[in-house]
């Protein structure tokens, strides 16, 4: 379902609506599930099902003048930006085809969208795609290479000058899938990898480099450094909500993203990368001023959360961090719980972090949401305006702000 909080002449509006894919059309015809995890069909469904296992639940992303709603498993779902109707899978008239991101990288100069898609040559397999969509909706590049595994790569970075793949041991498998065992699994003996590509070169020119296990699945942002590539990553020792091959399950105590930074030294002679991390407050959901996406950014902003919120499994609060290394937080009241961040800025060419962060609260008392707004650098403050509904807004992933016009 799409939430969508319309902020126009003094006043704020809010609608929902359902995304009308094909799994969500036959299941509504039938009157019940009928699609298990990744998309795979139920037993008990019927062999002819029509339609697919797609969701569209993960992102909702404005490029080329037209709204996507994302989920790393297919196409593109469009959406009709004001009434949220759903317009039907984009394909770009056939010229992409497989899995898309749910995190394509927007390049704030260009206008470009770039974009990759794992289990490009079907489920489980070590087949990535990727490409680019210029600002007029062209797709300009559509390639596949592979991986050295079947990884669930949920997030990729992009700078100005190059694109990374990291490839991280949650490892999907057909065999584990066809025997009912959990079909991704944590394998940490296969280490992590990072593939780092000159934007423009042929994949041929793919470098590896390697590295001890971890897993991220968002990124804040990456830029480059003199020879060096700097990305900042939310960085766990191993995944939360998964297995590992036998059953067994995760480490929640080390299921605990924290920011970090990973650094790629382009000149030297080695194929490993450094990684430490910056901050031991736990977060996810990092965003930035996407003004500065691929480059320098002296502003970022993530959901957190304080002891009682990581007892209770949310995030209870909000995390400013500048360039000077200096964070700002603010924590909810007892009981409520944030969405992730958006930052909206002030006007077109306002200064790197002038405007407002916008994020759903839920009142945990009331059982209600808020969408509360705060100015960006002094989220401590709290919130300068509260849009406040009468209903929960459920907890969901990722959204995005939409100028007018």
């Amino acid at each position: 379902m799409l939430h969508a909080f319309t902020i126009e002449n003094g006043k704020a509006s809010y609608r929902n609506r359902w995304v009308r894919t094909p799994k969500w059309l036959a299941e509504h015809a039938a009157g019940r599930a009928l699609y298990a995890g990744f998309g795979a069909l139920r037993p008990d469904a019927p062999a002819k099902t029509q339609g697919d296992g797609g969701s569209a639940n993960t992102n909702i992303v404005w490029h080329g003048g037209r709204l996507l709603a994302l989920e790393e498993g297919h196409l593109p779902t469009e959406v009709e930006p004001r009434s949220l109707m759903t317009r039907g899978y984009c394909d770009y008239g056939g010229a992409i085809a497989g899995p898309f991101t749910a995190h394509p990288k927007i390049d704030p100069q260009t206008g470009e969208m770039i974009f990759f898609g794992y289990n490009a040559k079907g489920p489980f397999t070590n087949s990535l795609s990727f490409g680019a969509v210029d600002a007029e909706a062209m797709v300009t590049r559509f390639e596949r290479f592979e991986a050295p595994y079947a990884s669930m790569a949920h997030d990729f970075i992009v700078t100005a000058r190059h694109i990374l793949f990291p490839i991280l041991p949650l490892i999907g498998s057909v065999d584990r899938a066809r025997s009912g065992r959990p079909p991704y699994a944590w394998e940490p003996d296969k280490g992590a990898y990072v593939g780092v590509l000159a934007r423009g070169a042929p994949v041929s020119d793919i470098r590896w480099f390697r590295g001890e296990a971890c897993y991220v699945f968002h990124v804040m942002n990456a830029w480059e450094e003199g020879g060096r590539i700097v990305a900042d990553v939310m960085q766990m020792a191993e995944p939360p909500l998964f297995a590992h091959p036998d059953g067994a399950p995760s480490d929640s105590a080390k299921s605990r993203a924290r920011r970090a930074r990973w650094t790629f030294d382009l000149a030297a002679n080695t194929d490993s990368f450094e990684r430490s991390y910056l901050d031991d407050l736990a977060g996810e959901f990092p965003r930035i001023d996407d003004r500065r996406a691929g480059l320098v950014n002296r502003h970022g902003w993530h959901a957190c959360a304080s002891a009682r919120g990581e007892a209770r499994g949310f995030f209870d609060g909000l995390a400013h961090i500048d360039a000077n290394g200096r964070r700002a937080t603010h924590f909810l009241p007892d009981g409520d719980a944030t969405s992730e961040p958006v930052f909206v800025a002030r006007a077109p060419d306002a200064a790197e972090g002038d405007g407002w962060l916008l994020a759903t609260i839920w009142r945990g008392a009331e059982n209600r949401s808020d969408l509360a707004i705060f100015h960006a650098t002094d989220i401590e403050s709290g919130p300068i305006a509260l849009v406040e509904l009468s209903h929960r807004v459920p907890f969901g992933f990722h959204g995005n702000w939409v100028n007018a016009g």
